[in-house]
């Protein structure tokens, strides 16, 4: 059993709000046991992507567990070199799904808008969805004006946008369209990748006041921002912290200073920049 609660996407499914990310998670036995401790505690939402290199192990790991498919949402995304044509873009998929060993992915993603393929993909995206292939379809690191761009040209709403989101970047302009066009924000990053400071006087204060970890305050930030998050994690004790969110309720006031952290400083690449690379 797990007491993430779910949050219901434009297209009526539903998603738990809290999720386990498996980037830089290396593939073999450290992404298939951090996933089987994940699901053990309690994570439902697995998030991954062909450019990791780890959805076997992540699909071993799903096997594995003994947890039935449907109760499990699992997402992986397009890569950048794979956009593009209809046939292209199958090919990956089809590749994904193998490497999952399942038949269908419950969201998939364009990892990145590039520079002019992405409408292109996301159609054939609309025909995976339409194909029950994929039950949501969606985009990662889209600006505003990607998101304009693809909603003028195709018809599915995405479900969700995947960004760099953190307290460093709180992405308010996004976060603010997004709400208002029914796309759910997600934030990969969400503890700030090792880059920021989680000793920071005002998260270390926070987690006093409220018995917990500053990493957990960050979480919660989230959560109440209506933003999911996807920590990652290889540690065990980690992995279970992170889920330990729903206990607590920060304060308007709380809620503030953390919005007040924001510098609008991205730790990784810019989505207008960055092409075919790696983050």
């Amino acid at each position: 059993m797990t007491n993430i609660p779910l949050w219901t996407l434009n297209n009526g499914l539903t998603i738990p709000s809290l999720g386990f990310g498996v980037f830089k998670v290396t593939e073999g036995e450290q992404v298939y046991q951090a996933v089987r401790e994940a699901l053990k505690v309690g994570y439902r939402l697995i998030d991954t992507a062909a450019i990791y290199g780890n959805e076997e192990g992540v699909g071993r790991a799903l096997r594995d567990s003994g947890i039935p498919r449907e109760e499990i949402f699992l997402t992986t995304k397009l890569w950048n070199t794979d956009q593009g044509d209809e046939a292209t873009v199958r090919k990956a998929f089809e590749t994904s799904l193998k490497k999952l060993d399942t038949d269908y992915v419950d969201l998939y993603l364009i990892h990145w808008p590039g520079k002019d393929k992405f409408v292109e993909s996301y159609k054939t995206l609309e025909k995976l969805l339409a194909e029950k292939k994929t039950r949501s379809i969606g985009v990662c690191n889209f600006h505003v004006h990607h998101l304009e761009t693809l909603l003028s040209e195709c018809t599915v709403v995405p479900a969700m946008n995947q960004i760099e989101l953190h307290p460093l970047m709180n992405q308010e302009e996004i976060r603010t369209y997004c709400k208002a066009k029914g796309i759910q924000v997600e934030a990969w990053g969400p503890l700030m990748q090792g880059k920021g400071d989680l000793e920071a006087p005002v998260f270390v204060e926070l987690g006093k006041k409220y018995g917990k970890t500053p990493a957990q305050v960050i979480l919660r930030w989230h959560f109440q921002n209506g933003v999911l998050a996807i920590p990652k994690s290889v540690t065990p004790s980690r992995i279970k912290e992170n889920l330990e969110i729903f206990d607590f309720e920060l304060s308007d006031e709380d809620m503030g200073r953390i919005n007040g952290h924001n510098e609008n400083r991205r730790l990784s690449s810019n989505p207008d920049t960055m092409m075919n690379g790696f983050i």
